[in-house]
């Protein structure tokens, strides 16, 4: 599309993503005029002219121009109310794809500007940047080149109930990022531009023609189909691209390439794995989960080796290949044949079991073994001078086998340590040893360190078990059957005691794992985190523990079950701390320490900026390594694409490098104090909301968390065990119920009491010394004043107008009287009259948004009403597209 501008020219770097909204906007508006009707169009207009006036936040509960809108929407008629939602929710759907294809237009612009010498600098988070940046520091090329080839970030991606939008629809989607990118071509001919907007038009009618809602909740397994779609469709090309770039900025900055076998980048998934509290997972599912992604890996090597076959068509070749090869014609050619076959049996064995056949061979593709293959036909293009035929499709291929190998991405077993503990509770009563649970834990350490030395076998076959008890001994037999490679930890989740940790060698143990899982404690509430270090150092100092672990330990820290118990400043201060504690204990025991961050998508369970989030951590913690998760709608945010893809590598690549060799100065001890003190008065605020005695009510009749049950979002309840308290509710929930009202409680409650006091006394200038010397504060700020700015007082004030009973409505004032507090504490810190000041792109973004946005909370508001008068499945379906609308707005869900 001709967008009236050079790709070359920098003066208005946000035009571009202007006009593609307009575009986009623009076709929709035809969609709705020409086949949705003109009563549905109409009435779109006439309440996006309405929201138009609500784009100024702060204006007041009693606002007229909120209740005027309000009036357009009680207007609706019933049948009509989901067709202007979706409109609405497709608006900012589409402005998501606008601004997500921007970001790789402006970064391919500031490539090209850089490669003419036209400005100072790349990106601060690329890889030439940073290695530019270390070396003139003082670092030495050597040690920046180590550190480079040797690190590992890994990405855990999850299934957790947060990604509302259809896979069908997500392709749609990227059809249209594919076509916004042909269109930034600058030398389309009218034809062209033509059959790019043609495009856009069809993919936008077909997005509106498509239903956008889950008709039935989704299976774990559909759920791996959605994570191996990602890593399918965007992964397997972008990981060799940006190995690319990495190779090349180290040639550039410390004349060595990258060696051939880095894997810098490796992937884990919980998808099929994560079992805690979701008793739709079962031990068969694992299996399944596990063939489904050895199928995806051996279908995507057998293309590009096929496609390899295509490409060496050469005949001159080393002796040692032409003797692999067994021929002299077509030598490569022959060699990578018989690999293909291999690969092609492989596949064929996969399909026969997960049909319940026997496979029709037991010859199969190794790793070991293509790789040699790809190796010696390396070797021989390089000695017969064919190096730069070397470097291509082929290298591409090898690096994927060292990322990828034939599992995709290593599956983790997640299980609560009451199950583990349960469990052994029957073997020790079924075998007249007394009851396992009700032992203290110096006997719980006695017995398990005595069973996991004992040769003899612990658990009879004729145990008799509860199905809870059977599903998990049923998971750990299934462990042993499936192949190593295809495995990777074992997390406990709601870790409390070192028992947790040696339960579960002790269960792999007696169903004979082979090479056991690496088993990883995680520690996810406020107490479990102060105690991380005495677990852990329990464990380092029994002698069958430390052979075990040979030097290396995982521990998993959670942010969301953290912040839901303690507030997310208090947890985000006892996360730095126990993480210190961590490092200093396992540098003692000289052990390295990788640390597993179990990050949601929104500030409230530990989201929010790659960058700001790694940079933040306590000196230590990433020490070459880092484990996180992705979850939910992140995962395609930020992997959705080829492009976005890369980019999203470079930056974790990036600061996981900055972090390791160039990590944060301690803060001085009256930080520490301070720190101290705010976390302290933060969660007493905190917890005396939160655990009032009419709170949970207010709670569960303020927000949707009472139709959550009715979302078909993802296979896992909403909470872990039967109650209707905080306390069994999953943070993912409590934070997409606040997050649909636009209050975003989770992120801020606490913090007006502790700033807000912390300034009466006199605090002030030490806040705002905080801000400026030390990062992990400076996060906590940026991270607070991006929640508040996508916070409406007003919206939510409206939702308790229409669902909460009178006897409660002094809960939600304070609420909001609160949240305007902490904004204008939080400004006073940050010496600014208003929230993202020195982010003016950010502010028009949400601006803009609001206009789209508002209505559609003050159209969920008044269905969830209706809903609770009259169960009713259009209003329901309304609902739903609600639901979409405000998670497309705001960027996240929970």
């Amino acid at each position: 599309m001709d967008r009236g501008r050079s790709s070359s020219a920098p003066a208005e770097p946000d035009k571009a993503l202007r006009i593609d909204v307009r575009v986009l906007g623009d076709l929709l508006g035809e969609v709705l005029r020409t086949q949705a009707g003109a009563e549905v169009y109409e009435t779109v207009e006439r309440v996006r002219k309405q929201g138009k006036a609500l784009r100024e936040p702060g204006r007041g509960e009693e606002d007229p121009a909120l209740q005027a809108l309000y009036a357009v929407v009680e207007a609706i008629p019933p049948h009509r109310v989901r067709d202007v939602v979706r409109a609405f929710s497709l608006f900012l759907t589409f402005a998501n794809i606008a601004e997500q294809r921007h970001k790789v237009r402006l970064r391919r612009l500031e490539q090209v500007r850089a490669a003419r010498g036209e400005h100072d600098a790349p990106s601060i988070d690329s890889c030439v940047d940073t290695f530019s940046r270390m070396i003139a520091a003082g670092i030495p090329k050597e040690e920046v080149y180590r550190a480079a080839v040797s690190q590992k970030v890994e990405f855990v991606l999850t299934a957790h109930p947060t990604q509302v939008v259809r896979r069908t629809l997500l392709a749609r989607y990227n059809r249209i990022s594919d076509a916004l990118k042909a269109g930034d071509s600058k030398d389309l001919t009218p034809d062209e531009q033509a059959a790019v907007r043609d495009q856009l038009r069809r993919e936008v009618s077909t997005v509106w023609h498509t239903d956008e809602l889950h008709r039935s909740r989704p299976t774990p397994l559909d759920e791996v189909r959605g994570g191996l779609a990602v890593l399918e469709q965007s992964l397997w090309d972008a990981v060799p691209r940006f190995l690319r770039r990495l190779d090349r900025a180290l040639v550039e900055h410390t004349g060595k390439a990258l060696p051939v076998d880095a894997a810098p980048i490796v992937f884990g998934s919980w998808i099929g794995g994560d079992r805690d509290g979701n008793p739709n997972v079962t031990a068969d599912v694992t299996e399944e989960a596990v063939r489904m992604c050895r199928w995806t890996a051996a279908k995507l090597l057998h293309d590009e080796v096929d496609a390899l076959c295509q490409e060496l068509s050469m005949d001159t070749a080393s002796d040692a290949l032409r003797e692999a090869a067994g021929t002299e014609r077509e030598p490569y050619r022959a060699l990578l044949r018989r690999r293909r076959e291999l690969l092609a049996n492989t596949l064929r064995a996969i399909e026969a079991a997960l049909e319940g056949e026997a496979p029709e061979t037991d010859e199969r593709e190794t790793v070991g073994g293509l790789l040699g293959a790809l190796m010696l036909a390396k070797e021989s293009l390089e000695a017969t001078g064919q190096g730069i035929v070397a470097e291509g499709r082929l290298l591409d291929l090898i690096r994927r086998v060292h990322c990828f190998g034939l599992h995709t991405a290593r599956l983790d077993i997640r299980q609560e340590s009451e199950r583990h503990t349960e469990t052994l509770d029957a073997i020790s009563r079924h075998l007249g040893l007394g009851s396992y649970r009700e032992w203290p834990e110096e006997r719980r350490m006695e017995f398990l360190v005595a069973e996991l030395s004992s040769k003899r076998p612990l658990i009879p076959p004729d145990l008799p078990a509860s199905p809870e008890v059977r599903e998990v001994l049923d998971t750990f037999a299934k462990l042993a059957t499936l192949p190593p490679d295809s495995l990777g930890a074992y997390v406990i989740s709601m870790a409390h005691n070192p028992s947790d940790v040696l339960a579960v060698e002790l269960l792999q143990k007696e169903a004979g794992v082979a090479r056991p899982l690496r088993v990883v404690p995680l520690f996810e509430t406020i107490d479990d985190l102060r105690s991380a270090q005495d677990i852990v150092a329990s464990l380092l100092d029994l002698p069958w523990y430390r052979d075990r672990i040979d030097g290396r330990l995982e521990v998993m820290i959670g942010y969301s079950d953290s912040s839901k118990d303690g507030g997310r400043l208090a947890a985000a201060w006892e996360l730095y701390q126990a993480q210190e504690r961590l490092v200093s204990l396992c540098r003692s025991r000289s052990v390295h320490l990788t640390l597993f961050h179990g990050r949601g998508g929104t500030i409230g369970r530990g989201g929010g900026p790659t960058q700001i989030a790694i940079s933040a951590q306590p000196a230590g913690s990433i020490d070459g390594s880092l484990r996180v998760t992705e979850q939910g709608e992140m995962i395609q945010w930020k992997f959705g694409t080829p492009d976005i893809a890369v980019r999203s590598l470079e930056i974790y690549s990036t600061a996981t490098l900055s972090a390791t060799l160039t990590p944060p100065a301690e803060p001085s001890e009256a930080f520490r104090r301070r720190m101290d003190a705010l976390a302290e008065r933060s969660m007493k605020a905190y917890r005396e909301v939160t655990r009032a005695e009419r709170f949970v009510e207010y709670f569960r009749t303020a927000t949707l968390e009472l139709e959550l049950g009715s979302l078909q979002i993802g296979s896992r309840p909403a909470r872990r065990k039967a109650g209707n308290g905080l306390s069994s509710l999953r943070a993912i929930p409590w934070i997409f119920a606040w997050t649909q009202t636009r209050l975003h409680l989770p992120a801020w409650l606490g913090v007006e009491a502790a700033f807000c006091d912390s300034i009466d006394e006199g605090h002030l200038d030490e806040l705002r010394a905080m801000a400026a010397e030390w990062p992990f504060f400076e996060s906590i700020l940026s991270l607070l004043e991006l929640a508040l700015a996508k916070s409406d007082g007003r919206i939510a004030a409206h939702y308790d107008a229409l669902l909460t009973p009178p006897e409660l409505a002094d809960i939600g004032e304070d609420l909001r009287s609160r949240l305007d507090r902490v904004e204008q504490c939080l400004l006073r810190v940050l010496d600014q009259d208003t929230l993202l000041e020195h982010s003016p792109a950010l502010q028009r973004s949400l601006q803009l948004r609001r206009a789209y946005l508002d209505p559609i909370n003050l159209i969920q508001a008044e269905l969830l009403r209706r809903q609770r008068l009259a169960d009713d499945d259009e209003l329901q379906d309304a609902l739903l597209a609600s639901v979409n609308g405000v998670a497309a707005g705001l960027k996240n869900t929970g």
